[in-house]
């Protein structure tokens, strides 16, 4: 024997003292520790002779397989069935393990799936490798079954998530730390005009106006420091030299050892938005200009009409075209069909709070909003119980208050807002031997529209109680 052969033979024995036992070679005292090592590793190891019958396989093959195999009996492998990764039969006798005893060699970079005999499959990696004697005849193989589901799931989950982000319309790309560009996708080709050759490995500042250079290192240092941007509204340019306006968030990128190496960018094109808020702007002002003459017109009507008619009439007309206007003017651009019950109440208050301020007290959730139509009725009604206190009520010595309060009520259907006006300190109160036009624009258009209404005559005080449907 060669000097060469004899290498080989030394560098063979720990791999053959290894298997001699799964072999039937003979057995020494290392053996049962060998396979107690074995039997415990988390990958699945089974071993054949060199005719490819099973000698061993231990337990994370069985779970693999979802059966035991016949040792001595059972051939090439201990799957149920066999398929290639197309969803072909693949048989037992040209599997992987079968290949590397036939030819002698190892098997690298093939996948296969092991069908269990309740159904389910397995993708695998194998890594069948045959043994030698020590006067190099073969003994048979070893094989290492590498369960690749969870790979092939998560190659799964980045194509999808690598097919929404190329087929997106929203600009999308990414940048280093530094600031290069390091993708780029089809709907920022779109919307900035240059394609993903002329941007990636090119600084992001290619893209912003000389006037705005000054954002880019903020927002790399936010993104450094873990920061996500939100809807960052700016202008950037395009290839042609035109300026863009856009919505922009931008998210941090971590490695697997969560450290952060750059930035992912999502840019919207706002233009289309800010024409279309730009016109409802217009329109919202003119339909405003519109109410506010065709209330002055009303106004002037009245006035007319009412010439004959007692000045007290007359004026309490006026005042109350004058609530309902001033509703109106709450009613702005983000908010065209709703109002905050805080507006609305200081709104119509407002006029009243310049003689009696520190005797009428506020309080309650000022976010809360009312739809167009209820801001105006509520408006009303606050102007028709603030002219009645000043007349009969709190308000008409210099003693009394008004406390005016609301707060959210739950409900099963729908959310509802309980709002009290409570009167204290005036004049000893009685019910009204007739109701007046206020009184009863509060208990029936009210009444009807907000939900409920009910008033109380006590003697230290009205109290109106509204509740209010949102």
């Amino acid at each position: 024997m060669t000097d060469v052969a004899d290498i080989r033979v030394r560098r063979a024995l720990p791999q053959i003292k290894l298997f001699q036992q799964f072999f039937g070679v003979s057995t020494t005292e290392d053996d049962g520790f060998f396979r107690q090592i074995l039997d415990v590793l988390p990958a699945a190891v089974y071993t054949t002779n060199a005719t490819g019958q099973i000698t061993y396989f231990n337990e994370a093959a069985a779970t693999l397989w979802g059966c035991r195999p016949e040792l001595g009996s059972s051939e090439w492998c201990g799957s149920w069935k066999l398929y290639w990764p197309d969803g072909r039969p693949l048989p037992h006798d040209q599997c992987p393990m079968a290949i590397a005893l036939k030819e002698g060699r190892p098997v690298r970079g093939v996948e296969a799936i092991a069908e269990r005999p309740d159904g389910s499959r397995v993708p695998f990696m194998p890594f069948p490798t045959p043994l030698y004697g020590a006067s190099g005849e073969l003994l048979g193989a070893v094989n290492m079954l590498v369960d690749i589901t969870d790979r092939n799931r998560a190659g799964e989950y980045e194509q999808r998530l690598i097919s929404i982000i190329t087929s997106s319309d929203d600009a999308i790309l990414s940048k280093d730390l530094n600031g290069v560009i390091t993708s780029w996708n089809r709907g920022a080709e779109q919307l900035f005009g240059y394609t993903a050759e002329e941007t990636v490995g090119k600084p992001i500042t290619m893209l912003i106006p000389i006037e705005r250079r000054d954002e880019e290192p903020t927002i790399l240092s936010r993104i450094r420091s873990g920061e996500r941007i939100d809807h960052y509204e700016t202008i950037r340019r395009r290839k042609d030299g035109s300026l863009v306006e856009i919505s922009l968030t931008v998210s941090p990128i971590k490695n697997a050892e969560g450290e952060i190496i750059g930035a992912s960018k999502i840019a919207r094109d706002i233009t289309e938005r800010r024409r279309a808020q730009e016109q409802q702007a217009l329109l919202l002002g003119e339909m405003k200009h519109r109410v506010r003459n065709t209330l002055a017109t009303v106004q002037a009507i009245a006035t007319q009409t009412l010439r004959s008619a007692a000045s007290e009439d007359r004026d309490a007309f006026l005042a109350r075209l004058r609530a309902l206007a001033g509703a109106h003017d709450l009613l702005t651009l983000e908010r065209w069909n709703q109002a905050p019950i805080g507006e609305v109440v200081s709104g119509a208050l407002n006029a009243f709070q310049g003689s009696h301020g520190e005797r009428i007290l506020i309080a309650g959730p000022k976010d809360a909003v009312l739809d167009a139509h209820k801001s105006m009725l509520l408006a009303m009604a606050l102007h028709e119980l603030s002219t009645n206190a000043i007349k009969y009520g709190a308000l008409s010595n210099q003693s009394g208050r008004v406390n005016v309060s609301w707060d959210l009520v739950p409900d099963d259907d729908v959310q509802r807002l309980k709002f009290l006006w409570q009167e204290s300190g005036g004049p000893p109160v009685k019910p009204p031997e007739r109701k007046g036009f206020g009184s009863v624009l509060i208990e029936r258009a009210l009444q009807r529209e907000l939900g409920g209404v009910e008033y109380t005559f006590d003697p230290g005080g009205v109290a109106c109680t509204l509740e209010l449907k949102l």
